[in-house]
C-alpha cells in the first residue's frame, strides 16, 4: 500500500496560493485546517496528495526545483488538436485566476506544453 503524503510549499500569502492551486487542480480547502500562516488543500475524492503552504518571510529568488504539472489532456493516445484545445482552455482559466503564461513548448513542430508561473512566481506546466 502506498504511503499518504503531502506536498509542502513556502509562500508569501499561503491562503492566496492555496486558493489558486485549489482552482487549478479541482481541490478543496482542508477541513479543520485553520492557520493564519498556513493553508492546506485536498483532493475531494482522496486520491491525490494534500498540498500545504506555509508563510515564510523571504521571497522566491531562484527557479523552483519541484513543481506541479497539470495534465488536462489525460493519458495518450490523444487527438493532437483536441489536446491542444484542452490545454489552451486551461491556460486561459489559470491566467484569469492570476497565473502568467511564459511560453509554449513545441517538440518536432508539435504542440508540447505551456510553461506558466503561479501568482507567486513558481514555475509549472500545463500539458
Amino acid at each position: 500500500m502506498a504511503t499518504h503524503w503531502t506536498l509542502g510549499g513556502d509562500a508569501s500569502d499561503p491562503h492566496r496560493l492555496a486558493a489558486f492551486w485549489a482552482q487549478a487542480l479541482g481541490y478543496l480547502p482542508e477541513e479543520g485546517y485553520d492557520d493564519p500562516d498556513g493553508a492546506s488543500i485536498v483532493d475531494p475524492v482522496g486520491r491525490g496528495p494534500a498540498i500545504s503552504f506555509l508563510r515564510v518571510p523571504e521571497v522566491k529568488t531562484t527557479k523552483n526545483r519541484v513543481h506541479i504539472d497539470i495534465r488536462v489532456a489525460g493519458e495518450p493516445p490523444w487527438d493532437p488538436a483536441e489536446r491542444e484545445r484542452l490545454v489552451k482552455a486551461k491556460v486561459a482559466e489559470l491566467v484569469a485566476a492570476g497565473a502568467t503564461e511564459i511560453r509554449t513548448q513545441r517538440y518536432d513542430d508539435q504542440f508540447g506544453h505551456v510553461v506558466m508561473l503561479d501568482p507567486e512566481g513558481n514555475e509549472f506546466c500545463v500539458a
